[in-house]
């Protein structure tokens, strides 16, 4: 019997067929090419645009990670302080309490200006208490700061060593706040006075609380500028 000639395809004439058809490609006319090289162009060319598209996709998205990670960090650290405050709360009130009863305890030592003629005349009756002279007591003028005004008041006293010091002790002891400043004590001059004599030259300093139509007035004059601007 003859036997039969096999049906299997001949790989090596497939591969020789298909390589022929990338031989001779005219690289400014691909519309002429065969349909495998043409195909395999535009395969490639979608791939190049996809890629393209997708790098700058996946960038745009790495961008706005990167802020959301940020704006997560920011928002960990403000609920992290939140926390500390409420759980701090209680005692923060505490401390606000204390705060407001100590500066309720000191507006009390500021005499209104009503109680300033009052104040003036205890300073004077220190002196005179320590049987000091006053050669000099003369009021100054009144400096009105954001919530209490001032009122210096320039000292010249005469006495021996021991009066002044408890004179300058009264003053510290008196119900309202007085300070002392720029204090000068020096030996008084002249052949009649004792040898023990000193001259104690000092501003006097002492604030009051502002009355309501003051602290509006200062609301005012502080909002000018800010209209002007």
């Amino acid at each position: 019997m003859a036997s039969k000639k096999s049906s299997k395809p001949d790989v090596s004439e497939s591969l020789r067929k298909f390589g022929a058809q990338f031989q001779g490609l005219d690289t400014r006319d691909p519309s002429s090419w065969p349909a495998v090289p043409r195909y395999a162009l535009f395969a490639l060319l979608a791939a190049v645009v996809a890629g393209a598209l997708w790098f700058f996709w996946v960038q745009n998205y790495a961008d706005e990670l990167e802020a959301e990670r940020n704006t997560e960090t920011t928002l960990r650290q403000d609920y992290t302080k939140k926390l500390q405050q409420a759980v701090s709360l209680e005692e923060l009130k505490k401390q606000r309490e204390q705060v407001t009863q100590y500066v309720t305890l000191l507006e009390k030592q500021l005499p209104s200006k009503a109680e300033m003629d009052a104040l003036l005349s205890d300073i004077n009756q220190a002196g005179l208490g320590r049987s000091l002279q006053f050669e000099l007591f003369r009021p100054g003028q009144v400096a009105v700061k954001e919530y209490y005004a001032e009122l210096p008041i320039a000292l010249k006293v005469t006495g021996r060593y021991h009066d002044i010091g408890a004179f300058a002790a009264d003053i510290a002891n008196l119900s309202r706040i007085v300070t002392l400043n720029n204090v000068s004590v020096s030996p008084q001059g002249g052949k009649d006075t004792r040898g023990d004599t000193l001259v104690l030259d000092a501003t006097a300093k002492t604030f009051r609380y502002l009355d309501q139509d003051e602290i509006e007035a200062q609301r005012k004059a502080a909002a000018k500028p800010g209209k002007k601007k």
